[in-house]
């Protein structure tokens, strides 16, 4: 019996017994007392109602995380195992457990979201994993670049923008949205800010990277709540566009050079938001399944998991999907947990018990 702790936003927890996973109700965002209390009420009634007593804990592999911390404690003073998941593992678990996956074969994980803790230490969220329950290797990533300000930068997909710029040597031009969006003192700061790599942590985010194409269109600079931006980009999305942006596929990085530069262009000449948009969709799209035709040369893996935030958008996921069946993948996407980080709980659960299973032998 596990007690799968889940993450720090949308949380979940997940205790187990046997074959059956309980999931817990949505608790939010585990950022203040009042959450937490929630969260430790919750897992203290599920434990009565199902009569399930933890004899292991699992949690993220971020250790600030509250329910990361709550775990720990937990777990020392029951003295019971204690083992950390990193994110974008127990997203790709959360998807194979969520389509009842049995075999312990490896699967390609497409696993896009905003944020999850690496094992490198930097904020990963672009991912494409080979792996299952009992472990996973980072075959590819979208190649990383400063966040200005850690979390606070999620409010300023602005500041997104002009970062992702400055890692690719590309001039911030007057006419473009997110300059504007600015003024002199705030780009000084944040040209400084980057220059000398003050609170500037690296991010593989394809959250991240939505948010700076939906300020380089001017979709959005600033956002009232979370994913705004990549929603009101998808909004405008033209579906009778059927050109794409092109993706750089390199050694094991999803390189970016290409993406901008053609995109910076289409600024230049005028080209509405709503073909834009498509444009990107469509790139990314071709480029994921790219990306899992060169894993499936050098592995003869044939199925694909979708998990993690970003596969909320309707559009991406229903054009990669339809892409991967043309190549003849088999395809596994969320039914009925969410793909986002309220699923987490449900991965952490099934990569410990692989896990501990594993410890027994």
């Amino acid at each position: 019996m596990i007690l799968g702790c889940g993450a720090e936003l949308k949380n979940t927890f997940c205790l187990n017994r046997d074959q059956y996973a309980f999931l817990g109700h949505h608790i939010g965002d585990l950022e203040n007392i009042e959450t937490l209390q929630s969260f430790e009420t919750g897992i203290e009634h599920y434990q009565r109602l199902f009569r399930i007593r933890p004899e292991f804990i699992a949690a993220d592999l971020h250790p600030d995380y509250l329910a990361t911390r709550y775990g720990q404690n937990l777990a020392s003073e029951k003295h019971l195992p204690f083992v950390q998941v990193q994110h974008h593992h127990a997203h790709l678990a959360a998807c194979l457990a969520d389509n009842q996956v049995s075999s312990m074969d490896p699967v390609i994980g497409l696993i896009l979201d905003g944020t999850g803790y690496g094992t490198d230490g930097t904020i990963w969220g672009g991912e494409v994993l080979i792996g299952g329950y009992a472990g996973f290797q980072r075959r590819f990533h979208l190649e990383t670049f400063p966040l200005p300000g850690g979390d606070a930068a999620i409010h300023v997909p602005a500041r997104v923008a002009l970062a992702m710029l400055w890692k690719k040597d590309l001039e911030w031009e007057t006419h473009l949205p997110p300059v504007n969006a600015l003024n002199n003192e705030e780009r000084s700061v944040l040209h400084s800010q980057l220059q000398k790599s003050i609170n500037t942590p690296q991010t593989s985010s394809m959250g991240r990277l939505f948010d700076a194409v939906s300020a380089l269109v001017g979709v959005r600079q600033k956002v009232n709540y979370e994913g705004q931006a990549a929603i009101e980009l998808e909004n405008l999305c033209s579906h009778s566009e059927t050109g794409a942006y092109e993706f750089d596929l390199g050694a094991d990085q999803i390189l970016l050079s290409k993406l901008l530069g053609s995109l910076l262009a289409d600024l230049h000449h005028d080209v509405p938001a709503s073909i834009i948009s498509a444009r990107f969709h469509n790139g990314l799209a071709a480029m994921l399944v790219s990306a899992c035709k060169k894993i499936r040369e050098e592995t003869s893996i044939q199925t694909v998991a979708l998990s993690g935030g970003v596969w909320q958008n309707k559009t991406l996921l229903d054009k990669t999907h339809e892409l991967l069946d043309q190549e003849g993948f088999t395809t596994l996407v969320h039914h009925r947990v969410p793909t986002n980080d309220g699923g987490i709980s449900l991965g952490q659960v099934a990569v410990a018990a692989s896990f501990f299973s594993n410890q027994k032998r």
